[in-house]
């Protein structure tokens, strides 16, 4: 990923913590000579050693899992992104732009196939994704019905060897502009642009502020 300075972002746990909270991402590998890639979610497990992994599970009916087996893939991630019009600066010599977050994984591609680990990582994937729901679903691990849809899976590990963080945020801007676009991002009806607000006052500092690069 082309990373200019200001916006490269090497703390792991900010990178691992982008990840959890925006874990539907994208599974690249290479297939006959050409890019290869599904959209997955998927699970960190920070405590992998040494540099964490990332785990998840795929139908059995895709190829991807054969052909990335003892490979390096590349998972994407991406965080909140907003437009960002030139209005906003109220300068002139300016032009549009787009403010993101993301995060690329790098790692051998493990795969997964026991029964019991298997149903372990659908076991995981339920109790992530149901913690923030009213009612929780259960996953009963025991019943026929799970026993008989994990034969239709393969599961993956992702084992790290390299991650990288960009967080493009205006920086190349004064402090000022930076600022009106928080404003102007705030002020906007759609989750995203809120999103890509927030952080972007946790990283200029001020009210409601987090922590600063």
């Amino acid at each position: 990923m082309y990373i200019p300075a200001p916006f490269k972002v090497t703390d792991r746990a900010r990178l691992f913590d982008l990840i959890q909270q925006n874990s539907f991402g994208l599974l690249v590998s290479e297939s006959n000579g050409e890019p290869f890639a599904s959209h997955l979610p998927i699970l960190l497990d920070r405590s992998f050693a040494p540099n964490g992994c990332l785990v998840g599970h795929m139908a059995r009916a895709n190829p991807q899992w054969q052909q990335a087996a003892g490979k390096t893939v590349l998972a994407v991630f991406s965080g909140p992104h907003a437009y960002i019009s030139p209005s906003w600066y109220e300068s002139d010599n300016v032009v549009p732009t787009w403010n993101y977050t993301a995060v690329h994984v790098y790692g051998t591609f493990r795969t997964i196939d026991d029964r019991d680990t298997l149903l372990q990582i659908v076991a995981d994937y339920v109790e992530f994704y149901e913690a923030t729901m009213p009612s929780p679903w259960k996953f009963d691990r025991t019943g026929d019905y799970a026993q008989k849809m994990v034969q239709a899976i393969v599961g993956f590990r992702v084992e790290i060897s390299r991650i990288e963080g960009k967080w493009k945020l205006n920086q190349n801007h004064p402090l000022d502009r930076q600022q009106k676009v928080v404003r102007a991002l705030d002020a906007s009806e759609s989750p995203l642009d809120k999103a890509v607000a927030s952080v972007m006052q946790s990283r200029i500092g001020g009210p409601g502020a987090t922590h600063s690069e």
